[in-house]
């Protein structure tokens, strides 16, 4: 009965035994796959990476695998940012408009100037015949002295203004330009120094069109189609000039 037990207790741990023989070579695939894996990773570590993609997930990494790193706050480096421009008050253009109808009324030159209020800005469109001789871009004596009551008014006023020249489409015959574009340029130029001479001293952008717009005009007589494009606008804008 002794040795009967014996037999059976062997035979009970046998399986066991066989079964734990049976699970080895499991070890050696594990080994196989993990070597196969790291050949794979360094075959492609030795390729060709393309740098910006790369860095783009080392960033991502590294955003997602430190969430309470602190990014730095860029700072403004430029001289002007949305916290140190400001305009100055701008003054009504209607009011404006009222003031210098009154001062060129009784005008030579300005008297056949023409004044409007747009949208955003008031035009005031000089003949550039009563302003220059045909093809110069030097002013008048008379068209200077008309200059210096328009620029009295606007010098007192912190509005934006822009000057632009246009010419009609004759070609430029003048010695001092190559084009009409510069000869519109020049005379944008010329009224605005004019102004300067009356006291006003603010910034003032100068554009010169040529004859760019000429196609935009009326359809009027051709004479004085081509003498309304030979003109000199002042535009008064509703927003001041920076501080």
């Amino acid at each position: 009965m002794i040795n009967s037990g014996r037999q059976l207790g062997t035979s009970r741990f046998k399986p066991k035994e066989e079964e734990g023989k049976k699970g080895a070579w499991m070890l050696t695939f594990t080994d196989l796959v993990s070597l196969m894996l790291t050949f794979f990773v360094m075959l492609f570590s030795m390729s060709t990476v393309q740098i910006d993609k790369w860095d783009a997930i080392t960033d991502s990494l590294s955003t997602t695998l430190n969430p309470n790193k602190v990014e730095a706050v860029a700072t403004a480096t430029a001289d002007f940012n949305i916290s140190t421009v400001f305009r100055q008050r701008a003054i009504n253009l209607e009011y404006l408009q009222a003031v210098l109808e009154e001062k060129v009324e009784k005008d030579e030159v300005l008297g056949r100037s023409m004044i409007q209020l747009l949208d955003d800005r008031l035009l005031i469109s000089l003949p550039g015949d009563l302003l220059f001789t045909r093809g110069s871009k030097t002013l008048s004596t008379r068209a200077t002295d008309s200059m210096l009551k328009i620029g009295d008014v606007l010098r007192h006023v912190s509005n934006q203004v822009v000057i632009t020249g246009h010419t009609d489409p004759q070609p430029a015959t003048g010695s001092d330009y190559a084009s009409n574009w510069e000869l519109s340029l020049f005379r944008a130029i010329a009224v605005g120094n004019a102004l300067r001479k009356s006291g006003f001293s603010q910034e003032f952008l100068a554009y010169g069109y040529g004859d760019s717009g000429y196609d935009q005009l009326p359809a009027i007589p051709e004479e004085k189609k081509q003498a309304l494009a030979r003109r000199v606008d002042i535009m008064v804008l509703q927003t001041g000039v920076l501080k």
